[in-house]
């Protein structure tokens, strides 16, 4: 039998995402949301849930756009370190050595560092007690051509997201392939 943790936030893994915006006065800055997945596939959309608190919000709010920065295991700290840090007290993007880009697409910087982007303008938000839900429709998404495979996509094991523990707080790598989605589970049936 199972034993009852009680309601908390533990489905496992969560992604690690940075989200990147502007300011208000134009100065890019970017947070480390674990709280965030995709939501849709027609229109492509993700969902990101922020604390009002955050100096993100603010910016999402002001400027209805976003990239999500999808960094390598390579650059977990980097990531890390802009879940800490707060845009409003220094330049994250400075402190921790990363180069924004203005993306061409939305009123948002992305990270030439990581991997993999995803161009996102605001489509609706949902307030959810101490968070509220940003769900943006994906315009464009970019990828560091190191990352591509065979058909022009991106590969996991190319791209080495990581994953985010909640609660117990830690950071993990993507495990090994363990097959062909929508394929492996047809020898069951």
């Amino acid at each position: 039998m199972k034993k009852s943790l009680g309601p908390r936030t533990l489905a496992f893994p969560t992604p690690v995402w940075v989200i990147a915006t502007y300011d208000q006065a134009g100065k890019p800055n970017a947070m480390t949301a674990a709280w965030a997945g995709i939501c849709c596939s027609k229109p492509p959309a993700v969902a990101v849930s922020l604390r009002k608190a955050t100096y993100t919000y603010g910016n999402l709010v002001l400027r209805q756009a976003f990239t999500v920065n999808i960094p390598s295991e390579g650059h977990i700290r980097e990531a890390d370190y802009l879940g800490i840090a707060s845009g409003r007290e220094v330049d994250k993007f400075a402190q921790a050595r990363l180069t924004p880009v203005k993306s061409e697409v939305v009123d948002a910087p992305y990270i030439a560092e990581f991997p993999l982007v995803l161009e996102c303008k605001v489509i609706h938000t949902l307030e959810i007690g101490l968070h509220t839900q940003f769900i943006g429709e994906i315009l464009d998404v970019k990828a560091d051509p190191a990352v591509l495979g065979d058909k022009g996509l991106p590969v996991m094991e190319k791209v080495r997201p990581a994953v985010f523990g909640p609660e117990v707080r830690s950071y993990h790598g993507i495990g090994e392939y363990l097959g062909l989605a929508f394929a492996i589970g047809r020898e069951i049936g």
